[in-house]
């Protein structure tokens, strides 16, 4: 059994069609969704991420603002900065660009943002409301796994979930939404970790298997149930003599000896990935429609 592929760029274009719609009907109305970014420093991998952000948001009509600030600015200047957007009516949502620099304190920077505009959705109000099962808004990551969980018609209820990774970003908000009730979830969920005993016996247990733990290959073919859908968050890069840049990138689990096993696997790259932003889209669109009275 060789394991269909799913892949981000196909579930990402789906439902950026989706937000297109959504997006020029806010615009019949005069209103045009704005979402930006704060950028604190100059780091490589956070100024793609950034750069992405902002085409993506112009590809769909959306108004994009990314502040960029240098990394020796002050928590204050960072603080004022975030008080200016809370207040702009002109952004519906925001979010500040991690990691930060070291002199800044990033819980404080995660605290100060509105949570109406949090669409990063690391408010603790909104982390608070996604455990209670009223989301205002979607962790990125884990929402645009579900939604590839559920746009390939992989089936949630009374399945079995294991989540391999316990971050604040990916593992613990993962596992938040796989329980709640409703579709796309209803699933029984066991987080594993890097303090689990007998890990493996555990991930073989998975009808489903999100692996998010940044260990490059971690998860080989005998951790693995027959016919479990499998689904990479990781992104690791390794040394590759044979490629033109020297490395590439790998997921957390072994593609090539998983996909033999599994149902249904996400590749890397071209898996999860492509998810991230089309998700943030959607907290920045979802977040026009409430200012503007809709109640989705």
């Amino acid at each position: 059994m060789t394991a269909k592929l799913i892949l981000g760029k196909d579930v990402s274009e789906e439902i950026y069609s989706e937000l297109r719609q959504r997006i020029d009907s806010l615009k019949a109305r005069g209103i045009t969704p704005g979402l930006a970014v704060i950028l604190v420093g100059d780091d490589p991998a956070s100024q793609v991420y950034v750069r992405k952000k902002g085409e993506m948001c112009e590809q769909l009509g959306m108004h994009s603002e990314i502040i960029r600030m240098s990394g020796d600015s002050t928590q204050d200047q960072l603080m004022s900065k975030i008080a200016e957007l809370n207040a702009d009516p002109r952004i519906n949502g925001f979010l500040v660009q991690l990691p930060l620099p070291p002199q800044m304190d990033e819980t404080a920077v995660i605290n100060a943002i509105a949570p109406e505009k949090d669409v990063d959705c690391f408010h603790p109000a909104n982390v608070g409301r996604l455990l209670t099962g009223d989301p205002d808004f979607m962790p990125a990551t884990p929402a645009g796994v579900q939604q590839m969980i559920v746009r390939s018609g992989v089936e949630t209820s009374g399945k079995h979930v294991v989540v391999v990774g316990r971050s604040n970003i990916v593992g613990k908000p993962m596992a938040a939404l796989m329980m709640q009730k409703g579709p796309g979830a209803d699933a029984t969920v066991t987080v594993v970790h890097s303090r689990t005993r007998d890990l493996p016996s555990i991930t073989r247990q998975a009808d489903i298997l999100v692996v998010a733990m940044g260990r490059p290959r971690f998860i080989t073919a005998d951790m693995v149930k027959d016919g479990a859908v499998v689904i990479d968050v990781g992104t690791n890069r390794v040394d590759d003599p044979t490629h033109p840049k020297g490395s590439r990138l790998v997921g957390d689990v072994d593609f090539d000896a998983v996909k033999e096993k599994a149902s249904a696997i996400t590749p890397v790259p071209g898996g999860v990935g492509p998810m991230t932003i089309c998700m943030l889209m959607a907290n920045a669109v979802r977040a026009a429609e409430r200012s503007a009275g809709d109640s989705q």
